[in-house]
């Protein structure tokens, strides 16, 4: 996956810029797809726009108490994303990364105290760098999604006012995508630090970082399930840039692939807090990249015996545009995602009520 240590892109139907024991195998022949005719109106309700002012703002994670949320955004006037933290009851974001460089992938320890991210903001070719982004916006922008794997990102914790950053990883490589376990002792990352994106587990505290996948392709965004047993993520490893979805125990001894269509792209999987299901965007690629369009959908699991079937899938939305990166409120009765159903195009955090969290 030579190209994706540099890039790794997909074309959208419309340009977002957001910003991926027993019973064990493919679990695809024993599913069922549903798709209602009112997908939306059958899952979500009361849906408001939650990010505003911003040139565009996405992949958007619940504190603890499920009251504030922690996102990613372009500021005004600069080319790379920022992380910033915001009340749901409030529209006036505060930046808490460092301000210059590439930002990703916040998340809240579990305790509430702190948030982890992503930062670039210690490359030494900075300067080049931005002048570099600022000409290309200048010449008309991105028409892709694309993420760079910026050597010099690597883990950051800061309190959740902004202060105290402490930097948890500094091997040569991409060091991001992270998000803890919901005990706190531990986090999944992705790391480019043996010359490939894998998956790796590390301490808290980024000590006793140890390997969890090392096959060819890029591995990434991965999250435990409610009871720390498992991880799903997301890989293209095999068809570059053709997402599917994984699931590995935490040992790393077991995998199960949830979905084989490379017709497909199989983005950001994101448990439940029942364990249930999981929920992740995908686009249909089969009449080409322009005509393809993300929608969210579940995926029913079940690790009732120690292993990892999955169950019938569901679509969750239907709307003309990109709907990506959906994740739970804590308590599982709200649904929030990042989509480009604005007035003006921009990808924001759209959140709605979650009618089957009652199950």
């Amino acid at each position: 996956m030579s190209d994706s240590l540099h890039s790794f892109s997909f074309t959208l139907l419309t340009t977002i810029a957001v910003l991926l024991p027993g019973h064990l195998g493919r679990a695809d022949d024993a599913r069922s797809t549903v798709a209602p005719p009112s997908a939306e109106a059958a899952h979500l309700a009361n849906l408001k726009q939650v990010t505003f002012g911003l040139p565009r703002a996405g992949e958007g994670y619940f504190s603890p108490g499920g009251d504030t949320v922690v996102y990613q955004a372009n500021p005004v006037g600069y080319p790379f994303y920022q992380i910033y933290v915001q009340r749901l009851d409030e529209r006036v974001p505060q930046r808490i990364s460092p301000g210059r460089g590439r930002t990703t992938c916040a998340y809240f320890t579990p305790d509430g105290e702190r948030i982890l991210f992503a930062s670039a903001h210690t490359n030494p070719e900075m300067e080049q760098i931005e002048v570099a982004a600022r000409r290309l916006e200048a010449e008309g922008g991105r028409r892709r999604y694309e993420w760079d794997f910026d050597p010099a990102m690597d883990i950051y914790t800061v309190k959740a006012d902004g202060t105290d950053l402490t930097r948890l990883t500094d091997a040569p490589g991409y060091d991001a995508e992270g998000s803890y376990s919901h005990d706190g002792r531990f986090i999944v990352f992705t790391s480019t630090r043996d010359g490939d994106p894998d998956l790796y587990v590390m301490n808290a505290d980024g000590t006793d970082v140890r390997q969890l996948t090392n096959v060819d392709g890029y591995d990434g965004g991965p999250f435990f399930s409610p009871d720390d047993r498992w991880i799903i993520f997301r890989s293209d490893r095999q068809e570059q840039h053709m997402l599917q979805l994984y699931a590995i125990s935490v040992d790393g001894k077991h995998e199960v692939q949830l979905t084989d269509d490379l017709k497909t792209v199989n983005w950001a999987p994101y448990f439940h807090p029942s364990g249930k299901y999981i929920v992740w965007a995908r686009a249909d690629y089969s009449r080409g990249p322009q005509f393809a369009n993300f929608d969210l959908y579940t995926m029913d699991v079940d690790m009732s015996d120690g292993g990892f079937r999955a169950g019938q899938v569901t679509r969750i939305t239907d709307h003309e545009r990109a709907d990506v990166l959906p994740v739970f409120s804590p308590d599982g009765t709200k649904l929030m995602w990042t989509s480009t159903r604005t007035d003006d195009g921009t990808s924001q955090l759209w959140i709605a009520d979650w009618l089957r969290a009652g199950e």
